[in-house]
């Protein structure tokens, strides 16, 4: 049985990479790669993770957020080491993903043939950003290459705001870094920067599995990106993510205040909680119900399916 889900997830894409019928994959393409997530998707496949908990992802620290990841199994899913163009800013969206390779004439002009039957316009790296919606974000494999690796300048940042009110995650570099800086609300990272033009690169495809420096991203990932690093978290793991950070954040803040107050030893707070102790936090939670970030409901339900 799992030989037959694996051909049926795999075969699509050797398809795709051997017919060259298409640059970008189909929804049930997507699907395939992406089984685990059962909320609902976007016309092209992607699982469309909530806005409010990409919202409240924002808050999420990087180590808490890997921590859960690395818990469940998902060991590569970090990278570090960027040139962020607004370092105090936190970007959190659904991954676009798109993939580059130095320039092979013959494919790349399959590539271009494609682009036209599917009328396409503009250079391939503007391709990708045809793709976008509100909430996604560019993310690009273009293997690390600064000289001649611009992918984007501010014209096309400009068109990357409008689409998505987000910004780009780039394994490579930018051209017109000032001109960037200028768009307000649009963030990136990046591995560097160079005044020189795009040049002996192609386009291999749009929303395919990618390889960002130590993580391999899904399109339709989660992405939490701040000045320490980037953690693309698979969809179906999202919620998962977001509500154990916040449940650490609220017994932190009980186990503070209770500390400070001289009620519990320390001893008694960062070990395994007694009984006496839970009661105590769940009417401190009925009495500061304005410190919780989820709804009741959420907590509750996370507290009952774990031990806590």
């Amino acid at each position: 049985m799992k030989k037959i889900m694996f051909l049926m997830i795999v075969l699509p894409f050797f398809s795709f990479t051997i017919s060259a019928q298409q640059v970008t994959l189909t929804a049930d393409q997507i699907k395939g790669y992406t089984p685990d997530w059962k909320g609902e998707r976007l016309p092209d496949g992607r699982p469309k993770v909530a806005d409010r908990m990409l919202e409240r992802l924002k808050a999420v620290r990087l180590e808490e957020a890997w921590g859960v990841l690395r818990n469940k199994g998902y060991q590569n899913q970090f990278e570090g080491d960027w040139m962020v163009l607004n370092p105090d800013s936190a970007m959190t969206g659904r991954v676009v993903t798109a993939q580059y390779m130095p320039l092979r004439p013959d494919v790349d002009k399959i590539i271009k043939d494609i682009g036209k039957t599917e009328k396409r316009i503009g250079a391939t790296n503007s391709w990708p950003i045809d793709v976008l919606k509100n909430g996604d974000i560019y993310v690009a494999d273009s293997y690390g290459k600064i000289v001649d690796g611009t992918l984007i300048g501010d014209n096309l940042g400009n068109a990357i705001y409008a689409k998505s009110l987000r910004g780009v995650i780039f394994y490579g570099s930018v051209r017109d870094v000032e001109g960037l800086a200028e768009i307000k609300g649009f963030n990136a990272w990046m591995k560097g920067y160079d005044p020189s033009y795009i040049q002996q690169m192609m386009l291999a495809g749009i929303n395919v599995p990618i390889r960002i420096g130590r993580a391999t991203v899904l399109p339709g990932d989660a992405v939490l990106a701040k000045k320490g690093g980037v953690v693309f978290i698979p969809a179906h793991l999202l919620d998962t993510v977001v509500l154990n950070a916040e449940f650490i954040a609220l017994r932190d803040q009980f186990g503070h205040q209770r500390l400070r107050e001289g009620k519990y030893t320390p001893g008694q707070i960062d070990t395994q909680w007694t009984d006496e102790i839970k009661k105590d936090f769940l009417k401190w939670l009925d009495e500061n119900p304005g410190k919780l970030p989820m709804t009741r409901q959420e907590l509750d339900k996370f507290m009952k399916d774990r031990s806590w």
